[in-house]
């Protein structure tokens, strides 16, 4: 029997759980067991769950909650954790000596710290402050005796406000209790969110666990401070709520709950308290909306003075805020305004099909307006009716963040729609990460943009995972696929024929995408990669498209790397889905392209000359030498070779991509522009989305060059 059993639930939070895990792996007490009780099978949670219990006889892996945890334990103690939280080192190693100086004890409570995520210091909260009435110290701070929540038959129970429950029916079987000082568990919370406000069933659920605890104390003799605290504990949690979203429902309730268990002689004391325990809901409510517009007022005079700071436009912005929203309106925006790109580009052309009925504008720098395509309705970025479209609009779609000056109106839907799955670390998890960390900012500010998201959309189960961590607000996921990634399996062959001759590639050529990703610390890339002379060394056969990244532009050792007709520089073109259908294979180092290109099945090959310092200095979140999507390169030599002797289209490269498409191109099928559309514009149900293809019966459009491309697998030529 292990000294503790460690319940770790993770639902809905795969991205912060191997910290959570790893925290616990590490301690330096080792008698222990680890439960990972996670959501569904097949989950991205479960299957973090999966590959971190290969091989570790210590893990114990059970699908459901913390019931079903608690259900598998064989440890002394009890110890409930979720993905937000982490032991600290050593914590294991402390309890166990604190139990041996109290003995059995049936509860242990725990000093803690509660993190931001994204902006500020811990916060420490010590064992044994406060009230050990108090039902709502955190139940992920507290180490229970198993025997003991055997013997009282002690169990959680599902739905809403759990805790409060578990907490009061704990406080009042308890007979022995200790604390430790020592800081345990530390947790990462998270930004509160308008959309995390109780529901009405969510209000009424928290009634039935404090009248449950309630009438369970009035069954025991309790002296009279014990009861007195009890019950302002229940009831401050009560009105706590209640300041959040106050239904006439739930405050009748509440009230009488108030009167007929307040205990004898108890003095009602602040003034929330008296108008509940009288039932006075309207000036209840009155109370609460005076409160809240002074908050509005002390928040609105802080945005204004920063937007004054910053040199924003508030006032004209501030002026068309005032009006209401327009209900068919929709504004798009991809790479910070620099034009008609990547999935909001996707979707403006599937919404002008499906929802006709919606306008959709798209928001463009000045300097790329002409750029935007003639039947596309565009606005320029910072002009006046920029921000009056910005103001208006029901709908808004953007791959980055819109400017902080940007207002999150109630009633309007955000979709982030990112533009590439993520290697490299991304959100609040750069910031260990020094180099990346200060070029980004203030996390605060990166949160605050993250807030006003409604929804995420992911192109695989790895994407989701990230998301959920890197930017903890209370956003919905769309596992739809990206929509710039549809044309892969919607375009024909005739199509990669056009654009191939558009950009002047010999029919007769293999073409090669190089596409490299941009660094965050000092590299001179003519130097490290000899462009010219990979080129010449390739052969007649191939020829070189290059597509430097967008942060890029303008660099003159990449422009001036020609090659006598064997290099085309397309980094101009804005057309990356086109590029991609014109190449026969990819060449890139750690660029997201490489999620997209899998798509289309076509030979990837990594030139990874600098790995190490890239995944040192930016951080990855998985060794991309130890999964990748075909041959890597470690120098420029390998890779002329891996090309020249053939390996680049070998069996081995098309293993390596089938490995990699089955992680990386899970939801990406042709149809994600039309899922998103119809969710999020035209309001319906997920069962009334298209479903999603499997990967084995999807059919990308082939390769211009399919009998040097394919090796032993069979497609049909473009031409």
């Amino acid at each position: 029997m292990p000294r503790f059993s460690v319940i770790v639930t993770a639902q809905g939070l795969a991205g912060r759980l191997p910290t959570a895990l790893d925290s616990v792996l590490a301690q330096s007490f080792t008698d222990f067991e680890l439960i990972t009780a996670h959501d569904t099978p097949g989950s991205p949670a479960a299957t973090v769950a999966d590959e971190y219990a290969t091989g570790d006889p210590r893990i114990v892996r059970t699908p459901g909650s913390r019931a079903e945890g608690m259900h598998a334990a064989t440890g002394t103690y009890l110890l409930f954790l979720n993905a937000t939280d982490v032991l600290t080192p050593g914590a294991l190693a402390a309890m166990d000596a604190r139990l041996q100086e109290t003995g059995e004890v049936d509860v242990l409570h725990l000093a803690h710290e509660r993190v931001p995520w994204w902006v500020g210091e811990p916060v420490a909260e010590g064992a044994a402050d406060g009230d050990p009435t108090d039902v709502r110290r955190p139940v992920w701070a507290t180490a229970y005796r198993r025997a003991f929540l055997a013997d009282h038959q002690l169990a959680f129970t599902e739905g809403h406000f759990t805790d409060i429950g578990w907490s009061g029916a704990v406080t009042l079987a308890a007979g022995r209790t200790a604390a430790l000082d020592t800081v345990c568990v530390r947790r990462h919370e998270r930004r509160p969110s308008g959309s995390d406000r109780p529901t009405p069933d969510a209000q009424r659920q928290l009634l039935d666990q404090v009248e449950l605890v309630l009438r369970r104390a009035a069954e025991q003799e309790l002296d009279q401070d014990t009861s007195r605290a009890l019950f302002d504990h229940l009831f401050a949690e009560v009105l706590d709520t209640a300041a959040t979203s106050c239904r006439r429902a739930f405050f009748r309730r509440a009230g009488r709950l108030y009167r007929r268990h307040r205990p004898a002689g108890h003095r009602t004391e602040g003034l929330r308290n008296r108008l509940l325990s009288r039932g006075a809901y309207a000036t209840f409510r009155a109370l609460l909306g005076a409160e809240r517009r002074t908050e509005q007022a002390r928040a609105f005079a802080t945005r204004a003075a920063r937007r004054w700071r910053r040199g924003r436009p508030s006032g004209p912005y501030r002026r068309y805020l005032r009006r209401p929203l327009d209900e068919n309106l929709a504004v798009y925006a991809a790479y910070w305004g620099r034009g008609y790109a990547c999935n909001p580009a996707a979707i403006h052309r599937k919404a002008r099909e499906l929802a006709p009925h919606i306008r959709s504008v798209f928001l463009v720098r000045e300097q790329d307006a002409a750029t935007m395509p003639e039947d596309v309705e565009s606005v320029v970025i910072g002009s006046r009716r920029y921000w009056e479209e910005l103001a208006r609009a029901k709908y808004t779609f953007n791959n980055v963040n819109f400017e902080t000056a940007m207002v999150k109106r109630p009633g309007s839907v955000h979709v982030q729609t990112h533009h590439g799955t993520p290697l490299k670390r991304m959100g609040v998890d750069q910031i260990e990460y020094r180099a990346v960390a200060a070029a980004t900012g203030s996390f605060g500010r990166l949160m605050e943009r993250a807030d006003r998201w409604d929804y995420s959309l992911s192109s695989n189960a790895h994407s989701t995972e990230v998301w959920s961590g890197a930017y903890p607000s209370a956003f919905t996921h769309l596992e739809y696929g990206y929509p710039r990634n549809d044309r892969f399996y919607t375009a024909d062959p005739a199509e990669v024929t056009a654009i191939r001759e558009r950009l002047g590639i010999p029919q007769d050529r293999v073409a090669l995408l190089y596409a490299p990703t941009y660094r965050d610390y000092p590299r001179d890339v003519s130097a490290q990669f000899d462009l010219a002379r990979f080129c010449a060394e390739l052969g007649p056969e191939f020829v070189v498209l290059l597509r430097a990244h967008y942060f890029l532009e303008g660099d003159a050792d990449l422009q001036q790397a020609v090659a006598s007709g064997r290099l085309i520089d397309v980094t101009a073109s804005r057309d990356t889905e086109d590029i991609c259908l014109a190449s026969d294979a990819l060449i890139t180092d750690y660029s997201s392209i490489m999620f997209d290109y899998a798509n289309l099945d076509r030979p990837i090959v990594t030139y990874a000359d600098d790995w190490d310092v890239y995944r040192d200095t930016r951080g990855v979140y998985f060794d991309l030498l130890a999964e990748p999507p075909g041959h890597v390169a470690r120098t420029q030599d390998e890779l002329i070779r891996v090309f020249t002797s053939g390996e680049w289209a070998d069996e081995r490269s098309a293993g390596l991509r089938d490995r990699f498409r089955e992680r990386f191109c899970r939801f990406d099928d042709g149809r994600a522009a039309e899922r998103v559309v119809r969710r999020v514009l035209l309001g319906q149900a997920e069962e009334e989305l298209p479903p999603v293809v499997p990967l084995h019966e999807r059919l990308p459009v082939p390769a211009a060059r399919p009998a040097v491309v394919a090796g032993s697998r069979t497609h049909t030529p473009a031409r």
